[in-house]
């Protein structure tokens, strides 16, 4: 189901310089129960509407994440974090690698680890999250920091990178909050449908005059489920970070990414799942998607101890 974690490998020799390559330890789902959080690669965009690219995603995020220092100034070092591999995704249609995923992803939700999803296509948000569907009547609910709602109809092709909340929610999916979503970027349609759910559009504009407010915002949309998912498009950030399938302008900048991903891990002990999906190295700069990206991920990690 895993392909084995490669061992990870700091990149300073200054002894004072603890760096994640120094305390991510590779290790299998068996032992995932020791841990406080676990990475785990999804290396697939077979389902990418834009660009592809994010198949490259999980090993240039964890060979970035390795160079990338524990030290939060104010939570300390992050600690406690394991690598169980990536999912071994055959060269099969999008809803059998949905499948496949699903099933590993359920294993991982198994454990006492909380996992966080390196992608990878957006289309495997559906699978990260499927599982904690069946979780014996739990309500679930999704902030997804995205430019896009992906709350399109599953087409005769099957499912799509934009499709994965539309089947989150014919799956039972509560309730969902987007982050960071952009004007001129969604057909009118699919804004409908959101709404009818019950959920909630939180634009960049809105973040950018008011970070917390805009928190408070979607948090508000997530009032009485019992477990929160969190999902990292790195297309919510603005296109000069080019490294994503479908960049836009008018995105969030990483230091505003940063605090609400770390704001809503610090203040949400419901939270059972977290992503970072779409990022495709291929198509980056300087390598600054893919580095906004693993820096996404301590601040979560940062955030959630």
């Amino acid at each position: 189901m895993f392909r084995d974690a490669s061992d990870w490998a700091p990149t300073s020799t200054d002894p004072n310089d603890e760096q994640f390559g120094d305390a991510v330890d590779p290790v299998g789902v068996e032992d995932a129960d020791s841990y406080d959080a676990v990475l785990v690669g999804e290396p697939y965009d077979g389902a990418v509407i834009g660009r592809e690219g994010a198949r490259e995603g999980p090993a240039a995020v964890r060979s970035s994440l390795a160079g990338a220092k524990t030290n939060h100034f104010e939570a300390g070092p992050v600690d406690s974090v394991a690598d169980l591999g990536d999912v071994v995704i055959p060269d099969e249609d999008v809803a059998g690698a949905q499948a496949t995923v699903r099933e590993a992803a359920a294993s991982v939700h198994e454990t006492d680890a909380l996992p966080v999803f390196v992608g990878g296509d957006n289309s495997l948000s559906y699978a990260n999250v499927a599982p904690l569907l069946d979780d014996g009547g739990h309500s679930v609910g999704v902030v997804s920091f995205d430019a896009h709602l992906d709350c399109r109809e599953v087409g005769d092709d099957g499912p799509t990178s934009g499709t994965p909340y539309r089947q989150l929610f014919d799956a039972g999916l509560d309730s969902l909050a987007v982050v960071g979503a952009r004007h001129f970027e969604t057909s009118t349609p699919y804004a409908g449908f959101l709404r009818e759910q019950g959920g909630h559009v939180v634009t960049s504009e809105e973040v950018a005059v008011d970070p917390t407010g805009a928190l408070d915002v979607a948090r508000s949309a997530l009032d009485g489920v019992d477990h929160v998912y969190v999902s990292v498009d790195v297309d919510v950030l603005d296109a000069a970070y080019p490294g994503a399938s479908a960049p836009t302008p008018g995105g969030l900048q990483p230091r505003e990414l940063f605090r609400l991903v770390r704001s809503l891990a610090d203040s949400d002990d419901r939270i059972r799942g977290f992503e970072v999906v779409e990022t495709a190295p291929p198509l980056d700069t300087a390598n600054r998607t893919v580095d906004a990206a693993a820096r996404t991920i301590a601040h979560f990690l940062a955030g959630a101890r």
